[in-house]
């Protein structure tokens, strides 16, 4: 059995915290340049300049990304024979994002009551997804959410009768209908199967996926880029301003479901798709 002082987990969750909303993922930065290339239009290449262009700003001047530092999604993998001492995990985590938020100086966008609408102060508390794994590691990704994206997301409680097309389209129709209201060019996380809230959770984690790697099955791997080419038939373009490069991926995670169900799920994440990753 291997001790882990839940100290080390609130010091790793505040640097990840901070480094998520000041440094893209490196894949992530080069499919942005590769887009950039590749787009047809002269209006969306300059935005596509604009966007590398404060990109280069934030990673030189230590400065968000974003100001919309998004709300703290952590996933954390606890390998079996990790016992944490010290103290609360989740107690642990919330402090780390506190203090990431805070001493990091980032926009802290959350509110303790949906309705009441007053805010923490800190960004706290985090979404947070546990998983027990095998081994004595712990792996830790922090994924900071904006809301202009998270606002575009769907879920659709389709039934089997459905064809693979049909599930296509309606994937292209959410971002057609979201327009220009996340930012692209855009990164898609679907999920697909699972339960009601499982196929959300896989929506979130695909965008957590390096926009680099396919879906190891090559069934998802071709409806991956399917649905790549139809979104960027829409035209919407870099910052809803028209051209060929509305997404820039499209990750599928898929799981097993009901007999009498074909849950889908679209979670939009913008061209600022964050997260970052530990190991303790």
């Amino acid at each position: 059995m291997r001790e882990i002082n839940v100290s080390a987990v609130e010091e790793t969750v505040r640097e990840l915290c901070i480094k998520a909303n000041l440094l893209l993922p490196r894949d992530m930065e080069e499919c942005i340049g590769c887009g950039a290339r590749a787009e047809e239009s002269p209006v969306g290449k300059a935005v596509f300049d604009d966007i590398i262009e404060n990109i280069r700003v934030a990673k030189e001047e230590n400065i968000p990304i974003c100001q919309d530092c998004g709300m703290a999604v952590v996933f954390i993998d606890i390998g079996q024979e990790v016992h944490f001492t010290g103290g609360s995990l989740t107690d642990a985590i919330n402090k780390g994002v506190s203090r990431g938020y805070t001493e990091g100086r980032l926009r802290c966008s959350v509110v303790g009551d949906p309705l009441e609408r007053v805010n923490t102060g800190d960004n706290t508390p985090a979404v947070l997804h546990i998983r027990i794994v095998e081994g004595d590691k712990v792996n830790i990704t922090v994924a900071p959410k904006g809301f202009g994206s998270e606002n575009m997301s769907k879920l659709k409680m389709m039934t089997p009768s459905v064809t693979v097309d049909e599930v296509v389209d309606w994937v292209v129709s959410v971002v057609a209908e979201a327009g220009s209201n996340p930012c692209p060019p855009m990164v898609i996380g679907v999920g697909i199967g699972g339960d009601f809230e499982k196929c959300a959770y896989l929506a979130k984690k695909a965008l957590c996926r390096p926009v680099s790697q396919r879906n190891p099955k090559p069934l998802y791997a071709d409806l991956e880029a399917k649905m790549l080419e139809k979104i960027n038939r829409l035209g919407i373009g870099p910052q809803g301003f028209g051209g060929t490069q509305t997404c820039l991926a499209v990750n599928i995670e898929q799981a097993p479901t009901h007999i009498a169900g074909l849950p889908v799920s679209v979670n939009v994440g913008c061209h600022v798709t964050r997260h970052a990753s530990a190991e303790l």
